[in-house]
């Protein structure tokens, strides 16, 4: 099921059938450097049915598959998940290497962004980078996020962005 298209790219649900591409992003190394351990094939698979079960209540909740439109070549996910209890959620993003470096993650947020908005009923959305992760924190702050701070999460500080629903007539304060 289609969840959003941006000029370059389809985002959908995933399906069983995505369970190898999901496994090629889930044990890089260099993808999960700053996400998550690695998950060898069962883990990724037993990953990828745990993500699903976000689609049934049809939110704009989950992990989703993201594909390069010429080409039909998987290239990531992208996310909206809880960032803690059920009131706070937050976007985010992996993209496989041969992604990195084409704009895709700008694309993908900034398509993302007004999407969750409209799906959610949301007045903010974060997004958490490790501190040393640099380009993606340039994504964020290029697609209107701004620092809040840092936030403890497993045991690591990481940095702390968010974005709120722009109201008609209002500026938000942004601590600019």
């Amino acid at each position: 099921m289609l969840v959003f298209e941006t000029e370059r790219l389809v985002v959908k649900r995933f399906t069983k059938e995505d369970g190898y591409p999901f496994f090629l992003l889930n044990s890089n190394e260099k993808v999960m450097h700053f996400i998550r351990p690695i998950k060898n094939r069962q883990q990724s698979d037993a990953f990828l049915v745990e993500n699903m079960a976000f689609y049934l209540d049809n939110s704009c909740l989950g992990r989703f598959a993201v594909f390069e439109k010429s080409s039909g070549d998987f290239v990531g996910t992208f996310s909206f998940l809880y960032l803690s209890g059920e009131s706070d959620f937050h976007l985010g993003y992996a993209l496989l290497p041969g992604a990195w470096g084409r704009g895709f993650a700008t694309e993908l947020v900034s398509a993302g962004i007004p999407y969750f908005f409209e799906h959610s009923g949301k007045s903010s959305i974060f997004a958490i980078t490790h501190n040393d992760n640099g380009p993606s924190q340039q994504v964020l702050l290029k697609c209107g996020f701004y620092r809040e701070g840092q936030i403890l999460q497993n045991g690591e500080m990481l940095e702390l962005f968010i974005i709120k629903r722009e109201t008609p007539g209002l500026k938000e304060d942004r601590h600019e």
